[in-house]
């Protein structure tokens, strides 16, 4: 299958696509959905086997770029590439690393709002590969479990550690502290920087990127300006 087969049929089985070419959607923003695009097969191949390919398939782009890859600065890099890749930045896509929560008894029957603001969020845009940084700010109403505060910075992480779209991040991490904490009053904030805004295209290195998430009880303006005040937001 070539490869122009191959985009003409992804972008027919998307109907909000159809009809566009790649080079039509271009550097448009595009978000198809909350679930990460991911392949039937993503998992059958082991890490070490796709470290390995990814290092094979990097040389390649920097030979053709010109690069001298016998240069000792420049002879690792597919290598370190290719760990970074699955083992760091995109870690989130495999569910085996998705973190392990534990839920405890509100035994202090606290019943107001919890805020955590301020986690640092490191993602990478899915349509160029170039970082996405900034702050994340999640809160919760306990319907009689509560959460460890560190796990609700390794749910950011996890959920941030693969190729993203800001909007889907934002509905990703939402919806699994729904789950987890069988809530539906749950927050989340993103203000978020965009290096394919800021270091390519349109290079605006001012504009920052805000979505949000209101569920439950936060669907209300009172409850919603109560976590936005806490943020130091109107």
């Amino acid at each position: 299958m070539s490869k122009t087969t191959l985009i003409s049929e992804t972008l027919a089985s998307k109907p909000v696509l159809a009809g566009l070419t790649a080079d039509e959607i271009g550097n448009d923003h595009m978000y198809t959905g909350i679930e990460t695009p991911l392949r039937k097969d993503a998992f059958l191949k082991s890490d070490a086997d796709k470290i390995e390919a990814i290092s094979y398939h990097f040389r390649e782009i920097m030979e053709t770029l010109g690069l001298d890859l016998s240069d000792e600065s420049l002879c690792g890099t597919p290598d370190r590439v290719a760990k970074m890749y699955v083992e760091e930045i995109f870690s989130g896509l495999n569910p085996e690393n998705k973190p392990k929560i534990a839920l405890f008894e509100n035994k202090y029957q606290y019943r107001q709002m919890l805020v955590e603001k301020d986690i640092t969020l490191f993602s990478n845009c899915e349509h160029h590969f170039v970082p996405i940084y900034g702050k994340a700010h999640v809160a919760y109403i306990s319907s009689g479990k509560v959460i460890g505060l560190s796990k609700l910075n390794r749910i950011v992480r996890y959920f941030a550690q693969r190729p993203q779209v800001q909007e889907r991040l934002t509905e990703q991490i939402a919806r699994e502290l729904q789950t987890i904490l069988e809530t539906d009053d749950v927050a989340v904030l993103i203000d978020a920087h965009h290096m394919c805004v800021s270091s390519r295209g349109i290079k605006d290195t001012a504009s920052s990127t805000v979505t949000s998430f209101y569920g439950g009880k936060f669907q209300k303006d009172s409850t919603r300006s109560e976590f936005l005040t806490y943020l130091n937001i109107k």
